[in-house]
């Protein structure tokens, strides 16, 4: 078998680094093609699986080369507390540009706009692939393939198609944007092929995407109460599309 490392340091630049056994774990469900995965304890890993995702257990056990605690650290910026990481193949851009067009859709796209915490983007990538939404988009200069969003994904950025793109390119479908000046989220009916956008965590919407918007919703939100988390937004609205009656897309 090829040294591990050989093979690390042969992916490193172009792959997607899974941090920890949860997103090693999302990613061979949904159909990552990895390369190369470590362990600093091969057999603690695989019992977590056995309890865990016994699905993805053989996946596992064909992939996972233990290694040592400081080759382990020295490959990852931030080491997990499962000890485990794997590089994958990055989806086609070109393969995620077109689910992200096709139309009619089945599910809403969520579309970030200008977001600028990492962890919240991760966050947001998790929520959709966990309610089924088609994608993601990010604009701005976030790259929501940045490690720290995957990590905060957990993986699942392998589950929806999530890529970057210019305000100007965003998906076809009546937008709806979520602004404290628009109407009230729970007499709006959210189709299924909805564009759901939300401001950054500080400046809110841009004026491009505002101006675009077909739709501006508020959430409910208690007097005096400045905002809401953007994560916990986006659970808002897409469990608002995901109840109604008229979400025939809903998982």
């Amino acid at each position: 078998m090829t040294d591990p490392l050989i093979r690390w340091r042969a992916h490193a630049a172009d792959a997607v680094l899974l941090d920890g056994f949860h997103a090693l774990k999302h990613a061979l469900r949904f159909g990552a093609e990895v390369p190369v995965a470590v362990a600093t304890d091969r057999e603690a890993a695989l019992a977590l699986a056995e309890h865990l995702a016994g699905d993805v257990r053989d996946a596992l056990d064909a992939l996972l080369t233990e290694v040592p605690g400081p080759v382990y650290d020295s490959l990852v910026p931030r080491p997990h507390p499962t000890g485990v990481a794997a590089l994958a193949v990055r989806p086609s851009r070109a393969a995620n540009l077109r689910t992200l067009a096709r139309t009619p859709r089945t599910a809403p796209v969520v579309v970030l706009d200008d977001p600028r915490n990492l962890g919240n983007a991760g966050a947001v990538i998790r929520l959709a692939a966990g309610f089924g939404a088609t994608g993601v988009v990010t604009t701005g200069t976030l790259d929501p393939w940045h490690p720290t969003v995957v990590r905060g994904g957990a993986g699942l950025h392998f589950a929806t198609a999530v890529e970057r793109l210019e305000a100007g390119e965003l998906p076809a479908g009546p937008m709806f944007a979520l602004d404290p000046e628009g109407e009230d989220i729970r007499g709006v009916t959210l189709p299924d092929d909805a564009v759901l956008a939300f401001g950054s965590e500080r400046t809110g919407l841009s004026a491009e995407l505002r101006a675009r918007a077909d739709h501006l919703l508020r959430l409910p939100m208690r007097p005096q109460v400045s905002s809401y988390n953007l994560a916990t937004s986006v659970a808002m609205t897409l469990y608002h599309w995901s109840a109604d009656p008229g979400a025939h897309g809903a998982p």
